[in-house]
């Protein structure tokens, strides 16, 4: 019997992040770039490169409660973007998984509702991702960064046509209280702060032409002189198939070619989550994506909950010209329990592993 595809969700760069985001509408949105938002009761992560010491600037926020479980879940992914740590593999990326009782969220927003006026309360709701703006994928059994309680009911499809990406910020938001193994807010680097759109990938993939798809495809063929759907047919070398040992492509190449394959319908999709799926590899996995280590504080295993694609790289902007980062892939895991001690007050770090890129000017 043939095993369930779990669904998988992209997430788009939507438009830019503009002023401070109040309430919990400032971390029940998914997001690149900016500073990390805290949830009630918990602080907002602020980690230290392993490499230089210099604290790490946020990549991504990704707001996914799961099904079923009775906690708002963030989880963040940091990166040092300094031009001698951006190459600088695992030690110079850290994510982190902050969760707290919907019912705790509650009382502390009733409290800060008492202390606020109304004017005040509602700024920022015109934002993409406040309460009153989310906009849910069809048929999703999670949150990937809306609230499903106050969603409208959107066409999916005729959101992407309309998406437009805005390129311009009017500031960024101010630091939160740091925690743990925090550096100085005042001295974290900042990407330019962009909301994420989601979206299904199958009705993506429906709306979108495959003509670019088949060009990349060509390009690929003509530049390693091969056809590619005849060698994807053969076995891989090494099976004993000597026929094909000479002409075959590599294991990498091949898998390389199905990552690109996969993609191509949506180049722009800078984040793909499949909660307990199966990741897209850029390169042939590792031990440590093929076995990864247990959760460092239950013991359960730890699953693959999403990934951060190339396209990002690209979008990650600062108004520091030296900032950047370089990779293929991000692959995020996760506790499987997705396990929370009572009374945490502190982010629990999880497990990011890199592929770089094989071929970098494919993804240009």
């Amino acid at each position: 019997m043939a095993a369930v595809r779990k669904p998988v969700l992209l997430g788009l760069r939507d438009t830019a992040v503009r002023g401070r985001p109040t309430g919990s509408g400032a971390w029940t949105a998914s997001k690149l770039g900016g500073l990390p938002d805290a949830l009630p009761s918990v602080a907002a992560p602020r980690p230290v490169c392993e490499r230089c010491r210099q604290p790490l600037a946020l990549v991504v926020q990704v707001y996914c409660p799961l099904e079923g479980s009775p906690f708002h879940r963030l989880l963040y992914v940091f990166a040092c973007p300094r031009p001698r740590c951006s190459m600088g593999g695992a030690r110079s990326w850290k994510v982190f998984r902050s969760q707290c009782l919907q019912t705790r969220e509650k009382e502390a927003q009733d409290a800060q509702e008492n202390r606020l006026a109304a004017e005040d309360w509602c700024e920022g709701a015109d934002d993409w991702g406040s309460d009153s703006e989310e906009v849910p994928p069809p048929q999703r059994t999670l949150d990937f960064g809306n609230d499903p309680h106050s969603a409208k009911d959107t066409d999916c499809t005729a959101q992407l046509r309309d998406l437009h990406l805005q390129d311009t910020v009017l500031g960024a938001a101010p630091p939160v209280s740091p925690g743990e193994e925090m550096a100085l807010p005042s001295l974290a680097p900042q990407f330019l702060p962009y909301y994420m759109c989601v979206v299904d990938e199958d009705d993506y993939r429906d709306f979108v032409s495959l003509d670019h798809a088949h060009c990349l495809l060509r390009d690929y063929q003509q530049k390693e002189g091969m056809d590619m759907e005849q060698l994807l047919s053969q076995s891989l070398p090494g099976d004993g198939d000597e026929k094909y040992e000479k002409t075959t492509i590599k294991s990498g190449d091949k898998i390389f070619y199905k990552f690109m394959k996969r993609i191509a319908a949506c180049q722009e999709q800078i984040l793909r989550y499949s909660w307990s799926g199966e990741p897209l590899f850029l390169t042939c996995p590792t031990s440590e994506i093929t076995e990864p280590p247990a959760c460092s504080y239950c013991g359960v295993r730890r699953i693959f909950e999403f990934q951060l694609m190339p396209a990002l790289v690209s979008m990650l902007r600062s108004t520091n010209l030296g900032l950047s980062v370089e990779f293929g892939t991000i692959l995020i895991y996760t506790c499987e329990k997705s396990c929370w001690p009572e009374n945490c007050q502190t982010p629990m770090e999880e497990l990011c592993i890199i592929q770089e890129d094989p071929d970098e000017p494919l993804f240009k």
